[in-house]
């Protein structure tokens, strides 16, 4: 039994998570979060809230928006043209796979994204690849589109679509955020939510999902002054990152180089793009995973999502899968927003007003009506509108002087049927469409990366290692033994500890030693224990579950110290210090 097998047993048995609708069969790419599951993800969540969110209140805001969305914001966006992987089915039990994996799986060859469904049909057949289950002749790849559909309401015209990403409703949202956050750029828009991608046969547990939680910033600046003012933060942080010129290379060991060295080497395209990968980073370690079980891969141009210009993911190693994308940093441009912009005929540039209005000689091409309308006729208004459009196009200026005549929308335009002037105008600003830095990640892959990080066995029991801040419960509480005036110390410690919001509970079940031992299991990471001394003197023994260290804290300071070490402010060698042994 790998990792994974027993990760899987500890949390279908203490109430992690498990196959949904498992009393039906269960539903491949389909999670239930039991209770200790729901609050693993939800502080994780909150952690990513505070890392990427809380820490950057002066730029960064938070929204929620539907998972369902009408067909024209997915038509707009290239979903429906682009959001597609390869499937092939078997011809004698129909089962579906995604062929470049079961390919992959089979020939170990690389690359295989770029492929048509023609030549990875070829490829099946150059190998004879069979169906995994009956053995079955496979037949002919063809595309798949992941998107979820549906109707809304009761019209069956009215087609919509569940979200595979948050992003397109930030986009979409993007003009009223902008308007509400003071016209200020940059402007960073998160969402945490459910999306739904189709996937064709989800084979890996937690870490393949077709309902997941994503955890998605889109990070809105002016292209014209791309500077992260806060990328000193994490300029010296040290990443594992393969760029797709070592991967051309045959390469497969990534370099080890600091964030500001990822723009000094042109590595990376943008510092807002480097500065998310650093935090990333960052974000992912303080859940338990070393960095160097970390590393950004570069995607090659035909492994990139169709919106993006530059994209790494970052991979954590897992025993089972070797390494596995939780994250994905994108440089998306002003790709969504111009999409929309052209879908939605609405106008979502951003004005920015100068700090010193500026005194521009610009170009002013006027059509003369009097020869236009006479000439085209029905089509002399479009016409006219048009060339006033090309007034800033020194090329069609250029051809009207020196040529005589320039070609618009078909038609010959001459130089008598306009007036061309040079004039002074002042402009006290510009208008432009924001470009977009996008960090997306998985919360669902995090769960399960978190718990294979901080899984253990000392001794012949698990022990799992979890960060104070992400574990499910904070601390228990135990009197030990079956004493009631033991019991009501601890009742009023437990009850204490509830009324601050600190997840904990109350244990009187068995030995000492299995209760430390249960507790240990589902990663509380602090014991109280009331024992005789407490009746006494008012003091009560904290246990440390990562070394099973002990140390006697007063009974009265036991609420203080928990919020502390589970906010990360102190550690157990530092109480350790503060209260030697007594």
């Amino acid at each position: 039994m790998d990792k994974y097998d027993k990760i899987v047993e500890l949390a279908r048995r203490r109430g992690f998570f498990w196959p949904s609708v498992e009393i039906y069969g269960g539903v491949r790419g389909f999670l239930d979060f039991g209770p200790l599951g729901t609050l693993l993800k939800r502080n994780i969540e909150e952690k990513w809230r505070r890392t990427f969110i809380y820490e950057y209140q002066e730029f960064m805001v938070e929204i929620e928006t539907p998972i369902i969305m009408p067909e024209i914001v997915f038509n707009a966006s290239g979903h429906l043209e682009h959001f597609t992987d390869m499937i092939v089915e078997c011809t004698k039990c129909h089962r579906k796979y995604r062929a470049d994996h079961l390919i992959e799986e089979v020939t170990k060859l690389g690359g295989l994204e770029k492929l048509t469904p023609e030549e990875l049909t070829k490829i099946i057949r150059e190998y004879n690849i069979r169906c995994p289950e009956c053995q079955g002749e496979l037949g002919e790849v063809r595309t798949f589109n992941l998107l979820f559909k549906t109707t809304i309401g009761p019209y069956e015209g009215n087609i919509g679509y569940a979200r595979p990403e948050a992003a397109q409703g930030m986009f979409i949202s993007f003009k009223r955020v902008f308007e509400a956050a003071r016209r200020r750029l940059p402007l960073g828009i998160a969402q945490i939510g459910k999306v739904m991608r189709n996937e064709i046969s989800p084979r890996q547990g937690p870490i393949r999902l077709r309902e997941f939680t994503i955890m998605e910033l889109e990070l809105f600046f002016d292209p014209e002054d791309p500077k992260c003012p806060v990328l000193n933060e994490v300029e010296d942080e040290v990443i594992q990152v393969l760029p797709i010129k070592r991967i051309l290379e045959g390469k497969e060991e990534p370099i080890k180089v600091r964030v500001k060295e990822l723009l000094e080497k042109d590595i990376v395209k943008n510092e807002w793009l480097a500065f998310y990968m650093g935090l990333g980073q960052r974000f992912v370690r303080s859940l338990g995973i070393p960095s160097d079980k970390q590393m950004f891969v570069e995607k090659l141009p035909e492994e990139r999502a169709h919106y993006a210009l530059q994209t790494f993911d970052q991979t954590v190693w897992l025993e089972r899968w070797g390494w596995v994308e939780v994250a994905g940093h994108s440089y998306r441009t002003d790709y969504d927003l111009s999409r929309h912009m052209e879908y939605s005929r609405q106008d979502l540039r951003v004005f920015q007003e100068y700090e010193h209005p500026k005194i521009l000689k610009v170009y002013r091409v006027r059509p003369r009506m009097e020869i236009i309308g006479p000439k085209f006729k029905k089509e002399a208004k479009k016409l006219a509108r048009l060339i006033e459009e090309k007034s800033k196009d020194m090329k069609f200026i250029k051809e009207l002087k020196e040529r005589g005549f320039a070609i618009v929308d078909g038609k010959r335009v001459t130089r008598d049927m306009v007036d061309i002037s040079l004039e002074e105008v002042k402009e006290t600003g510009r208008r432009f469409i924001p470009h977009v830095v996008e960090p997306s990640y998985g919360a669902d892959r995090l769960v399960y990366a978190t718990l294979e990080y901080a899984y253990y066995e000392v001794r012949g029991r698990v022990v799992l290692k979890l960060p104070p801040d992400v574990a499910p419960i904070k601390a228990v509480v135990f009197p030990l033994i079956d004493n009631e005036d033991m019991k009501r110390e601890a009742l009023r410690i437990y009850k204490g500890l509830k009324n601050r919001g600190i997840a904990a509970f109350y244990d009187i079940s068995g030995s000492i030693g299995r209760r430390y031992a249960r507790a240990d299991e589902i990663g509380v990471p602090l014991a109280i224990t009331v024992d005789g001394q407490t009746l006494i003197d008012k003091t009560v023994t904290l246990r440390d579950r990562d070394t099973w260290e002990q140390i006697r804290i007063p009974e009265n300071e036991v609420i203080p110290i928990i919020e502390s070490y589970i906010n990360l402010k102190v550690s157990f060698k530092d109480l350790k210090k503060r209260y030697p042994s007594r």
